[in-house]
């Protein structure tokens, strides 16, 4: 099976940037129709909860890699999401608590994709497919995880400030 991967890896390679791109397309465009609705705790926290099951990959062979390389995509992904949590404000409005759409978050997200597509193109000579997209997905998770916590604890901080509850 591995043979296979790397016989295909250049065309794996390319395919996976198409789906990365369009997917930060998308991901974009739900966000900024987020702004329109007012956030709560559930909105918050359902992406990093539906994107774990993604984990489950890790079950097959191909796939595996070290601690010590979980570790790192770990912690490289945590500080990508800092440039999202330090984008990311909300308002409270007739009582409601709203996602203040940032300028940033476009160039920010496109900015990461970029930067992980050179590390994927650079990585991917010496590292196999499966460990690299295993690498990747934590890198990924380990952004959004953190992110979606620092919403958190913004988010519950403006509902004491505001001493309601908004859900």
């Amino acid at each position: 099976m591995e043979n296979l991967f790397t016989q295909y890896q250049l065309p794996l390679i390319i395919i996976s940037t198409l789906i990365g791109g369009i997917m930060a397309v998308i991901v974009n465009t739900l966000r900024v129709k987020a702004t329109n609705r007012p956030i709560n705790i559930k909105r918050i926290i359902i992406p990093p909860l539906m994107m774990s099951t993604g984990l489950f990959m890790f079950v097959l062979p191909i796939f595996h890699i070290s601690w010590l390389q979980v570790a790192e995509a770990f912690i490289v992904g945590a500080l990508f999401s800092l440039f999202l949590i330090r984008t990311t404000h909300f308002k409270v409005k007739n009582n409601k608590i709203y996602l203040i759409p940032s300028k940033a978050f476009i160039f920010i997200l496109f900015g990461l994709l970029i930067v992980r597509l050179i590390g994927k193109y650079i990585l991917g000579q010496t590292i196999a497919f499966g460990e690299m997209t295993s690498m990747f997905f934590l890198l990924a998770y380990g952004m959004i995880l953190t992110w979606r916590l620092a919403m958190l604890f913004k988010y519950r901080r403006l509902v004491r400030k505001n001493g309601s509850y908004f859900d």
